[in-house]
């Protein structure tokens, strides 16, 4: 049997019990292969890879195709399409944007509005946890209702939507032995997507959301939403190339193992780095018609977002808006110094990806500037500095991962968190005569040197 027939009689439940074992020894690939990493030389270990690029063109993993039309009523079986919203459906943001503003107008009460806004950003995301958990202890957290995050913004977003009592659980996410696990070899990760695009299991990320979004936080969020508070996240649809937004609240508010178990496939989308987390695809209706979505991480198209793409291009202004507080927390640097990428694949790759991550946050960020400006809110935002001794967005090393937390949390346990724009920028353009006192400045106080 050669391996394209193996995998067309996996994909088939018919096959039999033969298969069934064939695919519990496939399930065992990735420890194999770990073992095949250390005992092979590296040119041995490159022709396997690329053995393993060239059979993956034969690869057949079912699925239904997506929905036709770019812009559709297409929902999860048992939803409504007001879930979700893509983020250049310009009918839909006209007659979901008013309930969405009058809600969090409600849930603040005769108080200005609070947003936060959570960036993607991979281990980075420890430094915008401890940033949150800083906030609590100086008294200075900001009841927020209106909540976005994307990828491992997404993660936290639940947390920061329930607000402090739920401090303790933020702190097992990024500092216990589960997230230890997203560790990855990057060149492991893309053959294991080579051979098995959609996994042979539950991935590392969807062990991680199942042990630690629980039935009690969803419900929890229900309960919240109730007020009127809003938790939006980011998936990229791959079909349409777009941005999806999730109502999460929503999604809670609907209640039951269907709701719960959606709630967590979207966090799962939203943190799925291509190339290291298989896709996740969603079965969705459209009247009669039954289709499949594939998502992956938010990123992919949007690092970070305050509203639809479509609220920035149209002439929309919403006085309710006027004085409220919007936050971002950039769980990553906006700046580099300039570090030698080595003549090799995988680094460039790796150097590449990180390049254009920083571009579209920043103008992501523009984007949210021009808005604030527009609605006439209050802008602040912090990150991690250019001096902070970065490390790979894909370490989930349990050092590392505390070292970031940390540093949040005791920046913002010191009041020395949150920046202006204007001020961010001025200070990732500068130049310091020694930059090593620098170092582990806050985001604050080394910003606020640079005025």
């Amino acid at each position: 049997m050669s391996i394209c027939n193996a995998e067309r009689s996996i994909s088939n439940p018919a096959s039999g019990s033969a298969n069934r074992s064939l695919f519990m020894a496939l399930a065992d690939l990735p420890r194999i292969i770990a073992m095949l990493k250390k005992a092979m030389p590296r040119l041995h270990w490159m022709v396997l890879l690329l053995g393993a690029v060239t059979l993956s063109g034969c690869a057949l993993t079912p699925r239904r195709p997506p929905p036709p039309d770019l812009i559709n009523d297409a929902a999860p079986d048992g939803f409504t399409s007001d879930i979700r919203i893509l983020t250049v459906d310009r009918a839909r943001f006209a007659q979901q944007s008013p309930i969405v503003i009058s809600d969090i107008r409600r849930a603040a009460g005769k108080q200005p509005i609070n947003i936060l806004v959570l960036s993607g950003g991979g281990a980075s995301g420890a430094f915008g946890a401890g940033a949150l958990l800083g906030l609590t202890q100086a008294h200075a957290r900001p009841q927020f209702e209106l909540v976005t995050g994307v990828s491992a913004g997404a993660l936290i977003a639940p947390f920061a939507f329930l607000g402090p009592d739920w401090d303790p659980q933020l702190r097992k996410v990024f500092s216990g032995g589960d997230i230890e696990h997203l560790q990855h070899s990057m060149t492991l990760g893309l053959l294991a997507r080579v051979l098995f695009p959609l996994g042979t299991g539950r991935s590392s990320l969807a062990e991680l959301v199942d042990h630690n979004v629980t039935d009690a936080m969803i419900d929890a969020v229900a309960r919240k939403a109730t007020q009127g508070n809003k938790l939006f996240v980011a998936t990229t649809d791959l079909d349409s190339q777009e941005t999806m937004l999730w109502d999460m609240s929503a999604i809670a508010l609907h209640g039951g193992p269907a709701a719960h178990a959606l709630f967590r496939k979207v966090l799962i989308a939203s943190a799925s780095i291509p190339g290291v987390f298989p896709p996740v695809l969603f079965h969705v209706r459209d009247g009669s018609k039954v289709y499949d979505e594939m998502h992956v991480d938010g990123d992919v198209t949007t690092p970070l977002f305050a509203a639809p793409l479509i609220a920035h291009i149209l002439p929309w202004e919403n006085s309710e808006l006027k004085g409220a507080n919007l936050y971002v927390i950039v769980n990553g640097r906006l700046a580099m110094q300039p570090v030698e990428t080595p003549v090799n694949t995988i680094k460039v790759m790796a150097s590449s990806f990180s390049a254009q991550l920083t571009y579209k946050t920043r103008d992501a960020l523009g984007l949210i500037l021009d808005l604030t400006r527009r609605d006439h809110m209050n802008f602040l935002l912090t990150e991690i500095p250019v001096e902070y001794p970065f490390g790979n967005f894909l370490d989930f090393s349990r050092g590392h991962l505390n070292r970031l937390l940390d540093y949040g949390e005791g920046c913002a346990a010191q009041a020395q968190l949150w920046t202006t724009p204007e001020q961010s920028l001025r200070h990732n353009l500068s130049r310091y005569a020694d930059e090593a006192t620098m170092r582990t400045a806050c985001p604050g106080a080394s910003l606020q040197a640079s005025r």
